[in-house]
């Protein structure tokens, strides 16, 4: 009501029947006439992971009777010509045209009957839902669409125009709440690879032993005749096998750790010689293909997957992920990305490669000394403000970069904005900073004074420890 007052064109969208008695008695405690909308609930469905927010169980939205009761009940108190728009949204990232298009014929329907009905509706809102093809594979998966932009435009405008022209009422201004297709590109992350993660990264000593248990023989001897093998998949039920069997001879002390780590790097051996013995066979074994990830480097990111790319983790969200170090050198390193927050969800392990959905993405191997960054693409919509602070890792340090043709780089970089500090974060978890500092001086103090700790030495520690509070909670790199 005080937009209206300060004259902007605001319409008050009623999602639930008990809203409408509210909206007019505030309205005539105020002596003023409000734009009315209605949010019809649907009986068409979306496609993909929000369909749920049409159909009958909807959460939101009026069924046809209530939308026709309030209708009826605007006229009866004299507020009829309030009503003018007419809402309904089927669902977030629609995969599917053909839910839009049977969407906007229910939607047009609904609204020529209500202006059939006397009221003057204007506006139709049709809501959200324009996807955005994450994956790249232009089809109904539940992380693409199977339309184009143009596409969508041209079905949602045609649709309202021959139900209209059938039915013979004017034609509604159309509004869309493209949320996600508006703010997708907007934003990236932008994170540094830690280190690496293998299987078979360490190697144990295989000088053959005094003794050799039985296990470790049958395990080297079959990595030996490894090359002369015709039948691969027997030698990979051999391999697990006696792996197996050294585990459990470890847990009952039959063989100890230098055995146990001597058949683990035999193990490793024979499963990559396996990997590399398959590639291009016209058919790979279940088991043997599952040996392309389990082989594969697990890249430590400096980042945290549930403040930044919360999605992933929570819907199995698939986001365009691209190394943007080394661009004119072939990856060849095949991946799975991690996080450095303690919790074994913390990781991504689904990528659009190609236009196919792979549990590895090929990377550069890592180099001493040399940072690698990749990027995380299309994170603008909702994967910031629904981050949290899961094992007290803040908000990443922002960039904000302007494309603008007058200058000569075509873009420059109007802020900084410095991510959550540790301090920051403790406070929001109800401690406080400067208690502690102070209760970590004072502990330092007492060591000082009891001669433990050097005078010199006691400020140095002080200090560290007030800058690690001041700090960012990512690691930092050189």
């Amino acid at each position: 009501f005080l937009a209206q007052k300060l004259g902007r064109n605001v319409l008050i969208v009623v999602e639930k029947f008990s809203e409408i008695k509210m909206i007019v008695r505030i309205a005539k405690e105020l002596g003023e006439s409000p734009m009315i909308g209605l949010r019809a609930k649907m009986s068409v469905k979306g496609r993909g992971k929000w369909e749920g927010s049409g159909g009958d169980r909807a959460k939101f939205g009026l069924t046809i009777s209530e939308i026709i009761n309030a209708g009826k009940y605007l006229a009866e108190e004299g507020m009829g010509d309030c009503l003018k728009l007419l809402h309904f949204h089927i669902g977030s990232q629609l995969t599917d045209i053909r839910a839009v298009k049977e969407a906007i014929n229910e939607g047009a329907l609904i609204y020529s009957e209500l202006r059939h009905l006397g009221f003057n509706l204007e506006y139709v809102d049709i809501g959200g839902g324009l996807g955005i093809d994450y994956d790249g594979t232009k089809s109904t998966n539940d992380s693409s669409r199977n339309y184009s932009i143009e596409e969508y435009v041209a079905d949602v405008v045609y649709g309202m125009k021959e139900v209209c022209d059938l039915e013979k009422v004017p034609h509604p201004t159309l509004v869309s709440e493209s949320g996600r297709a508006i703010t997708a590109h907007h934003s990236c992350v932008i994170t540094e690879i830690m280190g690496e993660i293998r299987p078979d990264s360490s190697q144990a000593d295989l000088t053959i032993g005094h003794d050799e248990h039985v296990i470790l023989t049958n395990m080297r001897e079959l990595a030996s005749s490894m090359d002369a093998a015709t039948n691969l998949q027997e030698v990979f039920n051999d391999a697990s096998q006696y792996k197996e069997q050294a585990n459990d001879a470890f847990k009952f002390r039959v063989i100890g750790l230098t055995e146990l780590a001597q058949v683990e790097t035999l193990y490793w051996q024979i499963m990559q010689k396996l990997h590399l013995r398959y590639a291009g066979a016209e058919f790979i074994p279940e088991e043997i293909q599952a040996l392309a990830f389990n082989l594969s480097s697990q890249y430590l990111c400096n980042f945290s997957v549930f403040q930044s790319a919360a999605d992933t983790w929570a819907i199995d969200q698939i986001l365009p992920v691209v190394p943007l170090t080394r661009l004119d050198e072939e990856p060849t390193v095949n991946c799975s990305l991690v996080d450095i927050t303690c919790d074994s969800d913390g990781k991504i392990d689904q990528f659009a490669v190609g236009r196919e959905i792979s549990n590895v993405l090929p990377m550069h191997p890592l180099r001493k000394d040399e940072k690698y960054h990749l990027g995380l693409f299309l994170t603008g919509a909702y994967q910031d403000v629904m981050g949290d602070m899961h094992n007290l890792f803040g908000r990443l340090n922002e960039v904000h970069i302007f494309s603008y043709d007058d200058d000569p780089q075509d873009f420059y970089i109007e802020e900084v904005v410095h991510g959550s500090s540790v301090e920051n974060v403790l406070s929001v978890m109800q401690y406080n900073p400067h208690s502690m500092a102070i209760d970590v001086k004072r502990e330092i103090d007492r060591r000082v004074a009891q001669g433990v700790m050097k005078p010199r030495e006691g400020v140095k520690w002080t200090d560290f420890y007030e800058d690690c509070l001041k700090g960012y909670t990512y690691l930092k790199t050189q």
